[in-house]
Formats: structure tokens, sequence, C-alpha cells
């Protein structure tokens, strides 16, 4: 793999990008109509366009580099709560009182703002909650509670970084299963794997589930509080755009969770065991904008194969070690909305995984089962 990426401040510089999508927000609120579509043309198709046009960044910084001089990358997710913050409840604010704005319109632009709080607010709190200071994970925990999301940080990290690629994973997407069928499967099943890895933990330390350390408790309070606070500010209208937008940031996490792992699974070994974690368990995509406004989401190989590792860190792998997306997220997600054609364009893909990495393997029907848990 090269290594040739620079760390500096210029080249930390396009990661701020998504500081771009604050003044938009407030552009497609004051102008209203089509342009309250400003923000999903921006994130959807804006940086797939400039993808075409940069093409790939294959390039990687040196892993070892001292974390010290990563501060402008790690700068950029701590600035992000307070200003998505003020962004989200200043939207609330102004969109109540706001006469020049229909009831279609508002729920256009709060697609926009579930778009930037799902694309970018849960992307940052995902870089977040792998660090190891209090504040950076106190950060992902308030990010996620702006969305009404707060257990995928112990379903993240608890459950699906150790299980990824197994039934055991509810976020892993089954080969043909249709993104629609994923997206109610992984609502029910990753919010009861997330208590059930807690209270397992508290088990452990022979507490019980109910014990204040349980995140559950925190995760609750930030939630509630986060929901009183949109009817301080706009009443029940507030809290219904509150929860609109929470709904498209929970769509736009799921369905780029669908697209990492379509398909892709780990070897059973037998008695319950799986081959570890490699970087060919989950899509890579070397696309270069799309990585920016993503902090280098889309290089996913290598985030399961080293979880700790900082975005700038994160290495990108080519086709012999790692499965390639042939679009960035921004295109493979749009995609996904319709399951006859992502099938049709990552079926074969999958088809040839197999076929390059398991060529031992005759019979896929025990990994093919949605739900099921393998033979044992």
């Amino acid at each position: 793999m090269e290594r040739t990426t620079s760390l500096s401040w210029q080249a930390a510089l396009p990661f701020w990008l998504s500081l771009a999508l604050i003044p938009l927000a407030w552009i497609s609120a004051s102008a209203g109509g089509i342009w309250v579509l400003l923000l999903p043309f921006s994130t959807w198709y804006l940086f797939s366009i400039i993808d075409h046009f940069v093409g790939l960044n294959e390039a990687n910084a040196d892993p070892e580099t001292d974390r010290s001089q990563l501060r402008w990358y790690r700068a950029i997710t701590l600035i992000w709560p307070p200003v998505q913050f003020l962004t989200l409840f200043g939207m609330i604010a102004y969109t109540v009182n706001a006469t020049h704005l229909g009831f279609w319109e508002q729920v256009g632009l709060f697609i926009g703002v579930g778009v930037v709080t799902g694309t970018v607010g849960i992307n940052y709190s995902h870089e977040l909650m792998h660090q190891k200071s209090k504040l950076e994970r106190w950060w992902a925990d308030i990010l996620l509670a702006m969305v009404l999301y707060s257990h995928f940080r112990s379903e993240h990290l608890l459950v699906h970084h150790r299980y990824v690629g197994t039934p055991k994973d509810p976020v892993t997407a089954r080969f043909g299963e249709g993104f629609y069928r994923f997206f109610g499967r992984v609502l029910r099943q990753s919010f009861a794997s997330a208590i059930k890895a807690e209270a397992g933990m508290l088990a452990r330390k022979d507490l019980p589930w109910w014990d204040l350390s349980n995140p559950f408790w925190r995760y609750g309070a930030l939630q509630l509080g986060f929901v009183v606070l949109a009817a301080l500010i706009g009443g029940w209208q507030g809290v219904a755009l509150f929860l609109w937008q929470a709904f498209v940031a929970i769509w736009q996490l799921e369905i780029v969770n669908y697209v990492e792992h379509y398909g892709l699974t780990r070897k059973h070994l037998g008695n319950g065991k799986y081959e570890p974690v490699r970087p060919r368990h989950s899509w890579n995509a070397a696309h270069r904008a799309s990585n920016w406004l993503l902090i280098n989401l889309q290089r996913h190989s290598d985030h399961h194969y080293k979880p700790d590792r900082p975005f700038p860190l994160l290495q990108n792998y080519g086709d012999t070690d790692a499965p390639q997306l042939p679009y960035g997220y921004p295109v493979m997600t749009l995609a996904a909305v319709s399951p006859t054609l992502f099938r049709r364009m990552m079926n074969p893909r999958v088809q040839k995984w197999r076929a390059m990495y398991y060529p031992e393997i005759t019979d896929w029907s025990p990994y093919n089962k949605r739900a099921t848990p393998m033979p044992r």
C-alpha cells in the first residue's frame, strides 16, 4: 500500500467541507420553495459529481503517525457537536415561526436537516465513540441523542465489531436481503442486542441491569432532554420536526450500514466460532470527495480490521485485499432504495468475492439465511 498522504493542516482542510452544509441549511430555510432540497442535493448528488471529477484517493498515511499530529483532523469532530446543536434547534425555532414555509416545505427542509445530522452527525459520533477521551465519548453520546439513537454506541462497540459478518450481528445485511426488510429488522434487533450486551457486561461485574452505571440511563436522559427542548422551543410542531429529522438521520445511518457489509460473511469454523475479522469482510471505497464528507468512513475495510485507528490514518486496500464498491456511498445508498437495482449491481460482486476468498465453500445456503443462526 502506498504511503504518501500528507497530514498537514492544509491536507486536513477538505475534511472541513461538512461545515459548508450549515450556511446551506439557512439558505434553504430562508429561500423556501424548491431550495429546501438543497441539502439532500448537496450530499447525495453534488459529492457524487465531484467524485467523478476528482477520482480516487488510494494513498495512505503512515498508520504509526503520532496522534499529536492529527489535531487539525480531530478538531473538526470536536467542533461539530455544538455546531449541530445550534443548527438543529435554531432551525426548529426559525421554522415554527416562518410564515413563508408551508407544510411540505417544512417536511423537505427537515429531510435536509436529517441528512446533516445523519450523514455528518452520526458519522462523527462514530469516530468519537471509538476514542479513549471521555470528552469525545460524551460528544458521541450527545450527537446520537439528538437523533434518538443513543443505543447505537453500545450496539456498535459491543455487538457489531465483535460479530460483524455473522448471523449474530443484526447490522450485517444478508445476501439477497433488500434494504426495506433489513431496515425493519435492524431497528428491532439492534436495540435488543444493545440492551442485552450492556446487561451482560453488568452481570459479569455482579451488577443488575438497572444499576446506574448502565449507559441506557444516560441515553434516556439525554434523549428526553432534547425532546423537551424541542417542545419548549416549538411546541408540538417543534417536537414533530425534531422526530422527523431523527427518523431521516437513522435512515441515513442504516442505509449506509446496509451497504457496508452486504452479503459478506466470515467463514464459520464450527462450534460457534468464526474466522478473525479481516479487511475482506467490509466493502471498501476510495472515492475522494465522498471520503472528505464522510471522514474516510468508506475505508471501512480498515476500520473493522483496526477499529481504534483514527480516520486520517485509515488505510485504503486494493481489490486483492478487500472488495471494492463500484461507486461511493452517496450513489450506493441511492441504489439501495431500489432492491432490484442494488441486487443487480452487488450480487455478482458478492459471488466473485466468494469465489476469490472461499473457493472451498460449495454450499452457501447456511450463510444466506437472513436472521437464522448458523449451525453450531
